[in-house]
């Protein structure tokens, strides 16, 4: 794919939008573009949080590990945003990401990634709506577990 496709595809997704193509470009050419096959992981839970990945084609699972196995509480596809919580928040990884088919994503170092945000804030207040959302969804699953 070339630099002006990854431009292109980075466009699609929703907190890149607003953001110049000459720094959009930029993070094409400092990013890693990876490709994971079926049941193939990104990361496990409790590893380092050393980047972030957007998922440009494919689908991918979120797996929380409990004292009785591994449980799937999410699934992402396209222009979904993984990884970020854990490079926010200076923690390791607070779950195991794992492709559920074929995946192209796009991995963002950190260093790369905290600077957009400090120099967007669009993309700082996107990132914030999505990880308000993911709780929100989070929370609704848990009373629906909890009623009877």
């Amino acid at each position: 794919m070339t630099l002006e496709a990854e431009v292109q595809t980075l466009r699609q997704v929703p907190m890149f939008k607003d953001i110049d193509p000459a720094r959009l470009k930029l993070l094409a050419f400092t990013s890693e573009r990876v490709q994971f096959a079926d049941r193939q992981r990104f990361f496990s839970q409790g590893d380092a949080s050393d980047s972030a990945y957007v998922i440009l084609e494919g689908r991918a699972d979120v797996l929380l590990t409990t004292p009785t196995g591994e449980i799937k509480v999410a699934e992402l596809e396209g222009n979904a945003l993984v990884g970020e919580m854990g490079i926010l928040s200076d923690t390791p990884r607070s779950a195991t990401i794992m492709a559920s088919e074929p995946t192209t994503a796009l991995r963002i170092d950190r260093r790369v990634f905290l600077e957009l945000l400090a120099q967007f804030p669009q993309m700082s207040l996107a990132v914030m709506r999505e990880l308000a959302k993911r709780l929100e969804q989070t929370n609704a699953k848990l009373v629906a577990k909890s009623t009877p």
